[in-house]
Formats: C-alpha cells, structure tokens, sequence
C-alpha cells in the first residue's frame, strides 16, 4: 500500500500555491472544462439530465443488490474459464497478484493505468519480488520514473512541463534534450514497445465490470491498455467491487457520461472489452485470465447511508476540474491516491478519518463537484458528514475536553442573556483596541490566532446593533390620521 500523507496536506498545499510551475501546469485544467462543457452543448442538456438520471438509478440498484451482481460477475467470468478473488485488503490483493506471478515465471509486468493498482501498490511488492513492474500509460510512466505518484486521475503527470520530462528522460533513459513533446512520446513509445513484447504478464484495471457477460471494459486513450491485456500471456485485471455494472446495455449509458465527462470526447480511442482468457479457436489474448475484486473499506462506505452514494464514482475527473481548491493545490497535497473532491470523501473513508482528517475540510463548500458529476453525487453533504466526525467522532461519541468545555460554558453565559452580551461587547471593543486598523483586527492573538492566519477579522462595533436599531426605529403612526 503506497505511504499515506494526508497529514501534510496543509504544508504540501502551501508548497504547491508557491510554485509557479505547478500553478501554470494546474491552468491546464481549463482545457478539460471548456471540453465538457462543448461536449454536453452538442449532445443536449436535456438529454445529458436524462443520461444522468438513468446512471444514478442503474448505481442506486447496483449498490442495493451488490452481492447479487457481483456472485453473477464472478460466475460468469469463471465460465468463460477465468479465475476470480474476492480481496478484504490490499494485503489480501497482492498476496494473489504476487503468487499469480511467482506461479508463472513472471520477469516483466506492463501496466495500464489502474487507481486500484495504485491503492494496492503492487508495483514496490513486484519490485520487491524482483520482477519489473513497468507502466504504459505516458503520464504513469513518467510519474513512475520520477517515482511520484499520480497527479490527477486522468492526467497522472498533469503538473509536470516538457522540460522536466525532457530533463527526466535525458537522466534515466539517456536520450537527448528534446523541447518537442511529439518527439517526448516518440522516445517513451519506442522504449514502451520493447516492454510490451517481452513482458510476461499484464496488469489492468477494470472501468466497468459487467455482471451479465463476465466482461471488463477498459477505457482509454492510448493503445497500452489493449495491449496489456492481449499481448502478454496472462492477463491480470484489479477493480474496486463498486465498479460493478448489472448488464452490457448499461455501457450505453455509462460510456457517453464517462467520455465526456472526463475529456470531452464523444468517446475515448479505445474501448477495450475482455471476457476470460483466449478462446481455442482465436488467434490474439491472454492464456489464463484473472480478475482481483478490491473491498479494502468500500464495505463500511457501502454500510454507511450517507457515505454509500460515493461509490457511484465513475473516476472521470470532473470533480477535480471543477474545484476550485485543486484547481490551486493540486494532486499531490491530498496526500493518497484519489486527490479531489471525491478524494476528501473516499481517501478518509478507506484510510480512516483520524488519518485523513484534513481533507474533508479541503474544500469551499461551492458545489461545482456536484454540479459536474455525471452521477449526481452529492460531495459537499457527505463532505460536511465526514467533517462532523472528524470533530466530533462517530455519532457524537467525541468528548470535549476540559478546556475546551470550560470555553463552551462561557460562551453559552456570554450570549444567554442581553445583560452579559452587552457587557462582553463593551470589554471586547475596549481589549481589541492595540489590534486594530481601520475596521478590521489584522492578527489575533493564540488560542484565536487561526481566525486571521489567511484573512482580516472584522472589528466588533463599538455600538451594538440594537442600540443602532433603537436609534433607527420610527415613531408609531396615529391610526385613523388619515381620514380612513
């Protein structure tokens, strides 16, 4: 499992809204949303709601019935003459990946692009074991050769420039400076294509699972997913159990929602389908098929009526292009594998919310995330329930302590009556006198000192407002003063 350092989001925030590279990079972010937007024009809104509407009911009966789809995925992709393990953990993952590996001689994996694969960390096991692990994606590539980990979901090297991919390739791969980035990917496919010839077994992961057919669909936009998948001689697929869909008809929903949502495009290169290993009588595919479904906390999410909905994810994207607080701080600031939005809601659900306390919190509150999602998903209410038991645990079950308690009673003193309302309004405008300027108190002291960190806090008004109003109010009118 990759390291988690959500604990430093506030630091590794600071470090990327200081870095002018990163800020430049994260202006790319208007591309994909100036895309979506042309995207959804052409295919109509009222269709696009309709679309929507029709992927949340086909998500809300999933997750009602998902043992029943997946024991029907499962079934079926065993009659196709896969093999199939239902993974508690990630440890649980990448014990049956390793030994897959170990059982077949493996010397060289390629990988397509998986956010699975990246939560297990199975690239460091295989490492370790060993055997190559080597990533086909261009942006996982180069993230893997910088040993960083992805940026965003669809974009995993988003926030770095062709000059660091040049600088990048000339350290590691020994090939000139190039400032062309035709001629960056040229570099990365010829060295890309000696891996995939040799390589003895392909990891990928799975945008959708359908349970009527046994099918995984990949979705992509280079040619490395398919390849991964068909060229070498066994074929490994990771999927969270949430990517489960009941039935092949649904794609035509999900597949428009997805594309567009995420690129703008009317639909990706590749849509790639895998139904168990190669036939007898077919020419191109794996030998042995084996398809690793992921639980690793996404059973409490599924427990939790309030958390249950961020499993409709369909990791497009949107959300990231959407916010306003990655669109400044970035991927890597959130500290785990899934950054966003849908991050803060996922990444404290799976890792823990004493872990991932922070990220809940990394956000405005503006609901451009639900405004884009092509499922609806209602990120600042769950967002504001993870918050709540950030502070006060689950269920109300956190105890203040004793200071904080004895704070709590003053205030509740202070403003349960008028007498001592206005006598803490007299004795606060007479103490905020030597922190004052203009109208505003530029820094307060500790504990208080977080109010003014990033803003100016208002002065309070050395006349109250009822006293105000007193002074505003008009005189009672004589009834009947005008004839009626």
């Amino acid at each position: 499992m990759p390291s988690i350092r959500t604990k430093e989001f506030t630091p590794r925030a600071s470090e990327a809204i200081n870095n002018p590279t990163i800020q430049e990079s994260l202006g790319r972010l208007s591309n994909f949303r100036q895309g979506r937007e042309e995207a959804i024009a052409e295919f109509g809104q009222e269709r696009w709601d309709e679309y929507k509407k029709r992927a949340q009911e086909i998500k809300h009966e999933t997750m009602e019935h998902l043992d029943h789809y997946l024991d029907m995925l499962s079934t079926n992709v065993e009659r196709a003459g896969g093999h199939v393990f239902f993974a508690h953990d990630v440890q649980e993952a990448n014990d049956y990946v390793a030994g897959v590996a170990q059982a077949n001689n493996v010397k060289t994996v390629i990988k397509s692009k998986s956010m699975v694969s990246e939560e297990m960390g199975i690239a460091d096991v295989l490492e370790s074991m060993g055997i190559e692990p080597v990533e086909t994606d261009l942006g996982e590539y180069i993230i893997q050769l910088a040993k960083e980990a992805p940026y965003h979901i669809i974009a995993p090297a988003l926030h770095k420039s062709k000059e660091e991919v040049s600088e990048l390739f000339e350290r590691i791969l020994g090939t000139p400076a190039q400032s062309d980035i035709t001629a960056l990917a040229a570099i990365a496919r010829k060295v890309l294509r000696e891996k995939f010839l040799k390589a003895d077994m392909g990891m990928t992961g799975a945008n959708f699972g359908v349970a009527e057919t046994g099918t995984i669909v990949m979705v992509t936009n280079e040619g490395n997913g398919r390849m991964s998948s068909s060229l070498p001689k066994v074929h490994v697929a990771t999927m969270g159990m949430e990517r489960v869909i009941p039935r092949l008809a649904d794609l035509s929903t999900f597949l428009p929602l997805l594309t567009r949502s995420a690129t703008g495009q009317r639909i990706t290169s590749y849509v790639s389908f895998a139904t168990g290993p190669r036939r007898s009588d077919e020419e191109d595919g794996p030998e042995a098929f084996h398809l690793v479904i992921l639980d690793n906390g996404r059973s409490n999410m599924l427990a939790d009526p309030q958390l249950r909905e961020a499993l409709y994810c369909i990791r497009c994207g949107a959300c990231l292009n959407a916010c306003p607080v990655y669109s400044k701080v970035g991927g890597h600031a959130y500290g785990w594998v899934y950054p966003g939005p849908i991050g803060a809601v996922v990444t404290p659900s799976l890792v823990g919310v004493p872990i991932a306390k922070d990220l809940p919190f990394a956000s405005t509150l503006c609901g451009a995330c639900r405004e884009v999602c092509p499922l609806n998903i209602d990120i600042p209410r769950m967002l504001l329930k993870l918050r709540s038991d950030a502070n006060e645990g689950p269920k109300g079950t956190r105890k203040a302590n004793r200071v904080e308690a004895m704070v709590m009673r003053g205030w509740r003193m202070t403003v349960g009556g008028p007498r001592m309302f206005t006598m803490a309004g007299k004795v606060a405008t007479l103490l905020q006198w030597p922190l004052s300027r203009n109208r505003f108190l530029r820094r307060l002291p500790p504990p208080l000192s977080g109010w003014t960190r990033s803003r100016d806090f208002p002065k309070v008004a050395a006349k109250p407002f009822r006293s105000r109003w007193a002074a505003m109010a008009l005189p009672p009118s004589k009834e009947g003063s005008d004839g009626d």
